[in-house]
Parts: C-alpha cells; sequence; structure tokens
C-alpha cells in the first residue's frame, strides 16, 4: 500500500532539532557580537539564510522528487561532487584557511564543497549496491569498489587536510555494506583495514599527534593544545543538572574557541545543563531509529539504502562532535549537525531530509 503523506514523526524531530540548534546558535553567536558586530551579523546571515533558508527551499524540492531521480544520476551526481570537491586546490576559486584547503569562495560566497561529496558518495553507493544485488557477496562487487571509491576521496581529501571527513565516509560505507548483506567476515576485513590506516596517519600526521596526545592527557597543554577541551569541559561542568539558563553561557564569552562552531555542544550543555544535554542525545537517537523505521518500510533496495546512509552520516557525525566535546573521543573539529555554524552543511542536511521523507511517502505500508 503506498503511503500518501511522509512521516510526520520524522519531520517532527527534525524540526525540534533545527528548533533547538538555531535557538543554541543565536545565544552562541553571541560571544562574536562582544567581538565585532559586523561579523556577527554575517555569521547569523550566512547560518540562518544561506543555510537554513536555502536549505528549507532545498528539502521542498527535494520533497517533490522521485527518489528514483537520485538512482538514475547517481554516477554523474558522484562525479560531481569529486570534481567540485577537488577544485579546492585550484588557485582561482580555492581558499584556504589556518593552512587548511577546504573551501571554495566565489564572490562573497564560500562553501565547503566536502559536503556534497557526502552526500553524492551516499547515493552513488547505495545505487551501485542495489544494482548488483545479490552480487555485493562476492568481494569484486562488494568490497572492492568501497575500496576504490575511498582511495579516490583519501587522495583529496587528505591533501586538504580532512581526515574527519573521510572517517564519516568510510564509517557510511561500511554501515552500508553491512546493511546489503555483505558476509561478516568482509566488514571485519574492512573495518581491520581502516583501523590500520588510521593508525599509521596518525603516526605519520602532526596534528593528528597532538590531538591524540590531548586525548589521552587533556591536561597537559591546558593553554595550547588541551586548551578546547579544558574550556569545554568548564562549561559542561558549569551548567550542572539544569544549566545555567537560556543565553547565559560565560564560556561563549572569549573562552571557548568558536562557540558558534564545534564547540556549540559546550554552550548548550552550560546553558541547559545535563537534562538538556541528554534530551539532545535522545533526539539524534530518535532520528537514527525513525530513520531506520523509513527505510525498513522503503519499496526497494535503493531506497532502503539511501535513508540507512543518509541518517548513518547525520547520527555518526553528531555523536563524534559531542564525544569530542566531552572528552570521549579525540577532538575532530566536526560540527554537530543543525546546530553548528556551517550554512553549507545545514542546506545539505535538509535537502537529505527532503529525499528521506520523500521516501517515506512510498513506504511499502502506512504506519
Amino acid at each position: 500500500m503506498r503511503a500518501k503523506k511522509f512521516d510526520k514523526f520524522f519531520l517532527i524531530i527534525v524540526a525540534l532539532l533545527i528548533i533547538v540548534g538555531v535557538a543554541i546558535f543565536i545565544s552562541a553567536s553571541l560571544g562574536i557580537l562582544a567581538k565585532n558586530e559586523k561579523t556577527f551579523y554575517g555569521v547569523l546571515f550566512s547560518q540562518l539564510v544561506l543555510g537554513l533558508g536555502a536549505g528549507l527551499v532545498g528539502m521542498f524540492l527535494c520533497l517533490k522528487i522521485d527518489y528514483k531521480f537520485w538512482r538514475n544520476y547517481s554516477f554523474y551526481i558522484f562525479l560531481g561532487s569529486i570534481l567540485l570537491t577537488a577544485a579546492v586546490f585550484l588557485p582561482t576559486i580555492g581558499w584556504s584557511h589556518q593552512g587548511a584547503e577546504r573551501w571554495i569562495k566565489l564572490g562573497p560566497v564560500s562553501f565547503q564543497p566536502v559536503e556534497f561529496l557526502k552526500f553524492g558518495f551516499i547515493i552513488y553507493f547505495a545505487a551501485w549496491l542495489s544494482w548488483v544485488k545479490h552480487k555485493v557477496q562476492d568481494f569484486k562487487f562488494g568490497i572492492l569498489p568501497l575500496v576504490v571509491m575511498l582511495g579516490v576521496i583519501a587522495l583529496i581529501l587528505f591533501n586538504q587536510p580532512d581526515t574527519k571527513s573521510f572517517i564519516l565516509i568510510t564509517v557510511t560505507g561500511i554501515s552500508m555494506l553491512f546493511i546489503s548483506g555483505v558476509p561478516m567476515k568482509y566488514i571485519i576485513g574492512i573495518v581491520t583495514s581502516a583501523l590500520i590506516l588510521l593508525t599509521v596517519l596518525v603516526f605519520t600526521t602532526p596534528y593528528l599527534q597532538q590531538r591524540v596526545k590531548t586525548f589521552i592527557n587533556p591536561s597537559e597543554d591546558p593553554r595550547g593544545s588541551s586548551y578546547q577541551i579544558q574550556q569545554s569541559m568548564i562549561a559542561i561542568g558549569s551548567g550542572g543538572v539544569l544549566g545555567r539558563g537560556y543565553g547565559q553561557s560565560i564560556q561563549k564569552f572569549n573562552y571557548l574557541p568558536e562557540p558558534q562552531g564545534d564547540s556549540i555542544f559546550a554552550v548548550l550543555a552550560e546553558e541547559l545543563g545535563f537534562v538538556g544535554s541528554v534530551g539532545i542525545v535522545l533526539l539524534f537517537l530518535l532520528f537514527l531509529f525513525r530513520g531506520f523505521h523509513i527505510a525498513n518500510h522503503s519499496p526497494d533496495l535503493f531506497s532502503r539504502l539511501l535513508v540507512s546512509g543518509i541518517v548513518i552520516m547525520i547520527t555518526a557525525q553528531s555523536f563524534m562532535n559531542i564525544a569530542s566535546i566531552t572528552g570521549v573521543f579525540p577532538l575532530t573539529g566536526v560540527p554537530l549537525p543543525f546546530m553548528s555554524h556551517g550554512g553549507t552543511s545545514f542546506m545539505v542536511y535538509l535537502m537529505a531530509i527532503g529525499i528521506v521523507l520523500q521516501i517515506s511517502r512510498a513506504q511499502i505500508k502506512n504506519t
């Protein structure tokens, strides 16, 4: 039976994440206002107009497009996202910041093309796995294509450098392989290989070494490499059970580095306390579980893998951010979905949500 309406429960979860995210983002950005009023309004414009505004338009359009469109054009979407991400190395449009080449700047507008790469990878890999179907259990049709894709992606991202995005794409790809029915021995093999590669990267990349050292001993250099985690822990501890109250964070003023960016969860914890922090974690878990519900009732393998890939990518990124800010995982610099500053990522997240909602209208049965 074809459902006529999209999944309202999933939309409510996303709406709550957006509402809380925008509210906390505005509060966290007050730390910028105290320093530079022009920068403050520029950040708000980027997040709320270019990110949220364009994202909602994109979500509406994706809600109207039949999900089969993405399968039919998946190769071109993936290839386009690869070329766009590689374009950061072009001197005419590439823009670097603090030694990282991750942005494309076109006049007054700048964006991170890796967000489109994440999206393009999920679409193409879902299409590939749905095309090979039962052959996915064969190494050359299941594991080998993923290794090739990850190799191409690594060549681009490691030179930016952007290790965190590569980790997210790898985790999502392996999860999609597992869902598609690849034998567990292959999954264990590729996970082991990925861990070995990550270990080699840590030992050969100075900035990754420093982050691991900071994770092991966060009090070693409180004014240097450990500064962010130290200030984050102060903010989280200051929030207590119920928090200082909305807008009352102290750490966002001259203490937390980029409070509106990857440190935004620390601001949330300081203002909303343990209760608010747990509430956000539960919202992301509900997002994941409801997304899997939609995937399990999707009409075909492609739509099931596409929905699964989207919700896994967003949830993995959210928990990577929360884990790093709370000291459970080394600092990654990955933004918190729907909350951290990043107009490009906000827009792409919402477009992906539109696709999930569109697929929820084509469920096998109305639930």
